[in-house]
């Protein structure tokens, strides 16, 4: 199957500066931090095109030869990298402006150099925030035919976006097979006929609504210029209504439900490819969520206190058993049994050892994705944590530094999200003694020191706050 060729408007590059320039001066005064790092690399971007275009005196005339025919052929290592600098942070701020100055900046790049990796993976990314599925996806294409390392998981994201968008396809055929009143109001405007719906609902006329809100949905698919998140929000809304008044065949409603899930799902995460992974499946905070839902849990520290115990058969008889990183089994000591293993991206210990579950913490998202698909083993895991579960602490409890200023050990993150999702009905630690009897690992990790980045006395104060009762081995917040 050959790649598509996409079409990029063509862009000058006196044009792009210019366009950077102008909006350099927007920021004038700026305090949000995203566009305070825009301004920054703007400015850098401007200072390299200064340099460059500083001619010498015999190639002066040259120059000046090639402004007056056209723009500038070429794009210089340099001024390339400022360039996809601006594009990164004006993807990152997010709003409007900044997304066409960016989607400007690949028309630009690539306009100059139709091979550029950078350029098309950030193109893809651009468009994918405009809600341009189609053309995130062929960029995405374009960005995979350039390289044979793919570090960001593209393809996956990629492969998860095409099974989103037939599910979505899916799920629209079966509304409009099902509601063939909505025929005569897919013309649109889809504005004006989903208001019509959503009042015609709100008074009990329910087939009336039906008709035109499906119809709304169909006129909305069916314009290019509607972006995905418009029309994914409006379907959502639709089926909320359906759910609601209990109306239509209940096993279709189920279907349409499903789909819709399924549409999302694979749009967040793609499907992890065989033989990568081996088949292992992601697992996001409420799923993990339901799979921890009433069961007794404790956590295994790495710890010489667990080492040198007897509780193995105790630590075995709870229902799930969390161990960490480089953890160490010697089954008398420390129990058989793994149900759930931590481990910070960057380690590499125990990634072979099968478990049920593997959580593994990053605080970076795209160092986070290389170490998965560089360090998982195919097999050794049935279900992996996803982005949602990525850095507990900071992520979904959204405690930044000014709170809690250290890096949060493996240890934290997950303790800190079974104490956040509050599901089970016993949550003990077991030999957390926050290295004060010395480290219990895995051969090759013996010789690590233990780092000092972590803040152990502020997690162990946080524990003692929060424990119903502590023995010499046991905390127990529940």
């Amino acid at each position: 199957m050959g790649v598509p060729e996409v079409r990029i408007g063509p862009a000058g590059l006196d044009e792009c500066v210019r366009a950077c320039a102008a909006h350099s001066g927007k920021l004038v005064g700026t305090l949000g931090r995203r566009r305070v790092e825009l301004a920054e690399k703007l400015r850098q971007l401007l200072a390299v095109h200064a340099v460059t275009e500083q001619p010498s005196a015999p190639a002066r005339a040259a120059t000046l030869l090639r402004r007056a025919t056209g723009p500038r052929s070429t794009v210089d290592g340099d001024l390339l990298d400022a360039l996809l600098a601006v594009g990164n942070k004006a993807l990152d701020c997010g709003y409007d402006d900044e997304l066409k100055l960016a989607l400007l900046i690949t028309d630009t790049v690539l306009t100059h150099r139709k091979g550029s990796r950078a350029g098309w993976r950030l193109r893809a990314r651009t468009l994918e925030a405009l809600g341009d599925e189609a053309g995130t996806i062929d960029a995405y294409d374009r960005y995979l035919a350039l390289t044979e390392d793919d570090g960001f998981g593209v393809a996956a994201k990629n492969a998860g976006l095409r099974i989103g968008r037939e599910r979505g396809r899916q799920l629209l055929a079966l509304l409009e097979r099902e509601t063939p009143g909505a025929a005569p109001f897919a013309a649109g405007p889809a504005t004006d006929v989903w208001a019509q719906g959503l009042a015609l609902h709100d008074l009990g006329d329910t087939a009336g609504a039906e008709a035109r809100l499906v119809g709304a949905l169909l006129a909305m698919a069916r314009d290019t210029t509607v972006a995905l998140p418009d029309l994914q929000e409006a379907i959502g809304h639709f089926l909320d209504l359906r759910i609601a008044a209990q109306s239509g065949d209940a096993s279709t409603l189920r279907e349409l439900v499903g789909l819709y899930a399924e549409m999302r799902r694979n749009r967040m995460r793609g499907p992890i490819s065989d033989p990568v992974f081996g088949g292992v499946e992601w697992i996001s905070l409420g799923e993990f969520r339901n799979k921890i839902a009433g069961k007794s849990i404790c956590l295994i520290a790495n710890s010489q206190s667990v080492g040198r115990s007897s509780l193995g058969p105790e630590i075995d008889a709870y229902d799930l058993v969390v161990r960490f990183n480089s953890y160490r089994i010697d089954a008398p000591a420390t129990g058989r049994r793994t149900d759930i293993h931590v481990s910070i991206h960057k380690h590499g210990f125990n990634w072979d050892q099968h478990v049920p579950i593997r959580l593994v913490f990053g605080g970076i998202s795209g160092d986070w994705k290389y170490s998965l698909r560089n360090r998982l083993v195919p097999g050794a895991q049935t279900y992996l944590g996803d982005e949602s579960l990525r850095w507990p602490l900071r992520n979904i409890g959204r405690i930044g530094a000014s709170a809690w200023p250290a890096i949060p050990t493996s240890g934290f993150n997950m303790l800190w999200l079974l104490d956040f999702l509050d599901v089970s009905p016993k949550l003990d630690l077991i030999g957390f003694d926050f290295y004060e009897s010395g480290a219990y690992r895995i051969q090759e990790a013996m010789k690590m020191p233990i780092t000092s980045v972590h803040e152990y006395t502020s997690e162990k104060a946080w524990v003692m706050e929060r424990a119903q009762s502590v023995t010499d081995t046991r905390i127990s917040l529940r």
